[in-house]
């Protein structure tokens, strides 16, 4: 049993009364990061990546399906993986719930990968998805976002990743255990599976140009993590002890 203080009601709620004026708080401060954001400067992408979709060959442009902006999910499933990255997988989860509502607010949602079309759409089929879905394979669009990485960039340390440079190939010896289990879970090694990172990418286009406008990873992805935003205010907290979390077809499987 958890130790916890217990009180009368009068008293949960004055220091229910108390949390709301920090929540506020953290309200007014969220609205004005938001707005630093839409602040950024634009920048033109001006090379012509193209992508593999459902629908065919398709440019940066075609991706925003008719909308003005585009939101890409940089989701982990490198060429070499089997199965999709078990975190990018749960954040995926909810992304069939929102596109919609955004797709009627003009703007496009969309997840892109490295690995071949066939093996995203067979694993999109499993997790039952629907989401528009992208392989960059062969293409930059990975590696010019800082999200994907060759083994040399790995070797030399070279490797820039949220906006931080580091990080070199790694020993065996060496391997967080929740990186080499995720590894393990993808089909791969863990210098493998690293060389592909998560991350979330914002376009606008303008009088048929495409700007880059945002970008954000590593835990700058936790408000896009719907089911973090619930257990903070579950009573126990995200209340993790390590990796816990499964692929959505994984649990009750030994």
């Amino acid at each position: 049993m958890t130790q916890h203080i217990t009180a009368s009601r009068q008293d949960w709620l004055t220091a229910r009364i108390k949390l709301l004026e920090a929540e506020k708080e953290l309200t007014r401060r969220s609205d004005a990061l938001a707005r630093q954001r839409q602040e950024l400067p634009w920048v033109r992408v001006d090379k012509a990546y193209r992508f593999d979709t459902a629908a065919g060959s398709a440019s940066l442009a075609d991706l925003f399906g008719g909308r003005s902006q585009l939101l890409v999910y940089h989701f982990m499933f490198g060429p070499d993986y089997k199965a999709g990255c078990p975190s990018c997988s749960s954040i995926a989860d909810g992304f069939d719930g929102i596109a919609v509502h955004l797709a009627n607010h003009d703007v496009a949602l969309a997840a892109v990968s490295r690995a071949p079309l066939e093996k995203l759409l067979a694993y999109q089929r499993r997790m039952g998805w629907t989401f528009p879905w992208a392989s960059s394979n062969g293409g930059d669009f990975n590696f010019d976002f800082n999200v994907a990485f060759t083994e040399e960039q790995q070797r030399k340390g070279t490797v820039e990743y949220n906006f931080r440079r580091g990080g070199h190939a790694m020993d065996a010896a060496q391997v967080p255990e929740p990186v080499a289990r995720f590894a393990a879970t993808c089909g791969t090694d863990a210098p493998t599976y690293s060389r592909d990172r998560p991350g979330m990418s914002a376009f606008v286009l303008e009088d048929g140009v495409v700007y880059h406008t945002y970008s954000t990873y590593a835990r700058g992805l936790d408000g896009l993590w719907g089911m973090y935003q619930w257990l903070d205010r579950a009573p126990l907290g995200r209340n993790e002890a390590g990796i816990w979390w499964r692929r959505n077809d994984e649990y009750g499987k030994a």
